[in-house]
């Protein structure tokens, strides 16, 4: 009988396609891609530092501005600062998703880059609240980076590691957003920070923003210098392939199995992977459920600096904006420890669906405690104000790191770009209105604290808890719909 059996194909690879020769690549080399595996990283951390570093200092810079004429009011211009990146990048997602389509997912990352260097470093040297605004507008407009590395991240993998990749986009975007408010909290007004190091009269003192900014810059202006190595991934090739060929047990999941492949009917079938990407539920229903938790998570990330730094005659903790700054490196170096060593077995032991419902739900009583937190101090205050913001973030990381599965599994490797480019669109928008409501809230709250119902800070982070509530039911079926199979 084995004389008798058809000889087993190998895939078919196509001259000059840079996705074949990847492709080909990783079927002679089955161990992990860790060299693409640190551009994605990286590149992932580059596009998420500048998203929330300036909101540690975002307080103090609305206050030099000379914008807001109360105290009180300093969050309600502080969250339109933060919304513009928003509202750029939600005007542009879905023209850079069709970009990384058509034409590559270098490209793409590599504008984005440049973008990054040049916008972040106007943006720290700002001298006035319209120049704010539009630096970070054009900063969210020409950075296209996330949507293509997500794509990118499951194609530079086999099947197997493709929950490594996620994982790593994951943690590198939540380190990102935490590490990067470390950073401007940490290197803002470095001239009252560190007189020895820099003068009232240096460029660090006359613009005292300017130093997280460049930080930054610089780096990612180095990550930039790598991408001539960083390998193209899209199939860039329109050959009709033969009408059959023999695969082996598709990964595996047949036990070595031989299976017959009919590529004419594929093709024929071919047309419904085209479909319009609006009708794809599964697609679709993810993207609503991560564009309410990025509502819930981008109101947090404004909210918490606004808070631990307003007085506590506010409700606040009267914390500096360094203070802060360690509060979020801590949380931000653990999210990686997290990721690596912790998510990868919890998501197999239960999954990521199970995963993303168990950490929205371990989130409503925690942010619930947050206004206990200004009454201590102390030695108590600093443990609790640490585990609080470590635990939120590894709760909102493991929640992000299941849609972003999610998303990738819903649809083919040609419509990926499209899809996380719609993915950022809705993500943008609801990103770009939550700096800016969580702003007025928090304005409005501290102009309410002796009320009787929910006073002052109670308010804010009641509804933070509703929106997460809100994200929770719609994570179970029937309005998420999702498929346990993995897609290159």
């Amino acid at each position: 009988m084995a004389e008798n059996e058809e000889p087993l194909l190998k895939r078919v690879y196509y001259e000059g396609c840079p996705g074949c020769e990847l492709d080909q690549w990783s079927d002679n080399n089955r161990g992990m891609p860790y060299r693409f595996f640190i551009h994605v990283w990286f590149i992932t951390l580059c596009a998420a530092l500048p998203i929330s570093s300036l909101f540690p200092f975002l307080y103090f810079m609305m206050r030099d501005l000379h914008v807001a004429k109360r105290v009180e009011d300093i969050g309600f211009y502080a969250g339109f600062v933060g919304s513009s990146f928003m509202l750029g990048r939600a005007l542009t997602s879905v023209f850079w998703g069709i970009i990384a389509d058509r034409y590559g997912r270098k490209p793409v990352i590599v504008i984005g880059l440049i973008a990054l260097v040049i916008f972040n470093t106007l943006f720290g040297l700002s001298t006035s609240y319209w120049m704010a605004i539009v630096t970070r507008f054009l900063l969210g407009s020409l950075n296209g980076l996330l949507g293509p590395i997500k794509a990118y991240a499951v194609e530079v993998a086999g099947t197997e590691y493709q929950a490594v990749g996620i994982s790593l986009v994951s943690t590198a975007w939540g380190m990102g957003l935490v590490v990067g408010p470390s950073i401007g909290g940490l290197l803002a007004q470095p001239a009252d920070k560190f007189p020895n190091l820099f003068s009232k009269d240096s460029l660090f003192g006359r613009f005292p923003y300017f130093l997280p900014c460049l930080f930054i810059s610089l780096f990612s202006a180095v990550v930039l210098s790598t991408c001539p190595w960083l390998p193209e991934t899209l199939h860039k090739h329109h050959q009709s392939k033969p009408a059959t060929m023999i695969a082996e047990g598709l990964e595996g999941s047949f036990h070595g199995t031989e299976v017959k492949i009919d590529l004419e009917g594929l093709e024929e079938s071919d047309g419904d992977s085209n479909e319009n990407l609006f009708m794809n539920w599964p697609l679709m229903s993810s993207v609503i459920v991560y564009c309410v938790f990025s509502l819930h998570d981008m109101a947090y990330t404004e909210i918490f600096p606004l808070w631990a730094e307003s007085g506590r005659a506010y409700g606040g903790l009267g914390l500096s904006s360094q203070d802060v700054g360690e509060v979020l490196a801590i949380s931000g170096f653990s999210l990686l420890a997290f990721q690596l060593f912790a998510y990868p077995p919890m998501e197999k032991l239960v999954g990521h669906v199970n995963l993303c419902r168990v950490a929205a739900l371990l989130a409503l009583p925690l942010i619930a405690a947050y206004p206990f937190i200004a009454k201590l101090s102390g030695l108590e205050l600093t443990i609790i104000v640490n585990c609080a913001s470590l635990v939120k973030n590894v709760l909102s990381v493991s929640i992000i790191t299941g849609l972003f599965i999610l998303q990738n599994n819903a649809v083919e490797q040609h419509q990926r770009g499209a899809a996380n480019g719609i993915s950022m669109t809705g993500q943008s928008i609801f990103k770009a209105i939550a700096p800016a409501a969580a702003g007025a809230i928090f304005s409005w709250a501290q102009k309410h604290r002796n009320s009787s119902f929910l006073p002052g800070n109670h308010m804010v982070f009641f509804i933070l808890n509703l929106v997460e509530f809100v994200g929770l039911v719609m994570t179970f079926k029937p309005f998420l719909a999702y498929s346990t199979q993995r897609r290159r």
